[in-house]
């Protein structure tokens, strides 16, 4: 199933790069509409971020009035085209120097452009701007209404609410784990960050329930391919080989369930749920010969 997710995605990134077919290629943007990509490079350079950027410049080129989502994506780009630029100002071509004095050009007005974009969009506060002007800046004040506007309902994209329980996992571990478990079952896989995995983790270790951050922390090894102390590992479950076992089995569900887009209906998902625990047996309550469903 991964395997599948990578090829497609590799050959959707490599259509969008090359252009044949909607208009949204970028030459063809560029051909129609010359003033959305004067101010970057000419040449193969930062080829993914200035595409990206492009298209979401044409996206809002007629938009009187872009959401949130649409201006923090457009910062988010030229954020990621101005670091690549900038690196490849500094790469000196010997035989066609133009191409540098273009690069270096190019940054120079990526950063205006910043913080050109920055300042006009400084007033905005829907929830994806605040989460900017609160990471960018350090605005408390846009943190506290990130954070109002989720407790009233107002953040529904998963991102977000992945921000904000990574806010609550050293503050409110049950928060954490609320916002998070939910994040789970609404994200796409090709948007899923296996530190999430880790912030849950964390919270659940807060809260004293062991085995579900050992299952969570050997997810994120599992898709992270990550050294690491197998001794550590078991410490957390009291050196227990038999409960590792079965945790492991439980983390590589997980990670399928993620993957195949039904996490929020698997056993799994009743496992990490916030239950009495007199709801659902713990794995190391169960033992081979008489077992509840497991995930």
């Amino acid at each position: 199933m991964r395997r599948n997710l990578v090829i497609i995605t590799s050959f959707a990134l490599t259509t969008s790069l090359l252009g044949c077919d909607n208009g949204r290629n970028i030459e063809t943007i560029c051909k129609n509409n010359p003033e959305i990509c004067a101010d970057l490079n000419k040449d193969g350079w930062c080829l993914t971020e200035k595409t990206l950027l492009i298209q979401s410049r044409f996206d809002l080129l007629d938009n009187k009035k872009p959401t949130g989502k649409q201006l923090y994506q457009q910062l988010s780009y030229l954020e990621d085209y101005s670091r690549c630029i900038e690196l490849a100002s500094g790469v000196q071509h010997i035989i066609h120097t133009n191409r540098t004095a273009d690069r270096a050009r190019a940054f120079r007005l990526s950063t205006q452009n910043l913080s050109r974009l920055q300042d006009e969009t400084r007033e905005h506060q829907d929830p994806f701007m605040s989460y900017y002007q609160w990471t960018r800046f350090g605005d408390t004040n846009a943190l506290n209404r990130l954070l109002a506007q989720e407790n009233v309902g107002e953040v529904t994209e998963p991102f977000l609410l992945a921000q904000i329980a990574t806010y609550y996992s050293n503050r409110n571990a049950i928060k954490a784990q609320r916002l998070y478990l939910k994040v789970f079952a609404e994200i796409q896989y090709a948007d899923f960050d296996p530190n999430w995995l880790l912030g849950l983790a964390s919270s659940y270790r807060q809260t004293q329930e062991l085995e579900k951050t050992y299952m969570l922390t050997k997810a994120n090894l599992l898709l992270t391919q990550q050294k690491y102390s197998e001794d550590k590992m078991l410490a957390l479950i009291s050196g227990n080989k038999t409960l590792a076992t079965k945790l492991d089995g439980y983390a590589q569900n997980l990670i399928d369930a993620l993957e195949d887009g039904f996490y929020s209906t698997s056993p799994v998902a009743l496992w990490l749920a916030p239950q009495p625990t007199e709801a659902l047996p713990s794995a190391a309550a169960t033992n081979d010969a008489e077992k509840p469903k497991s995930p």
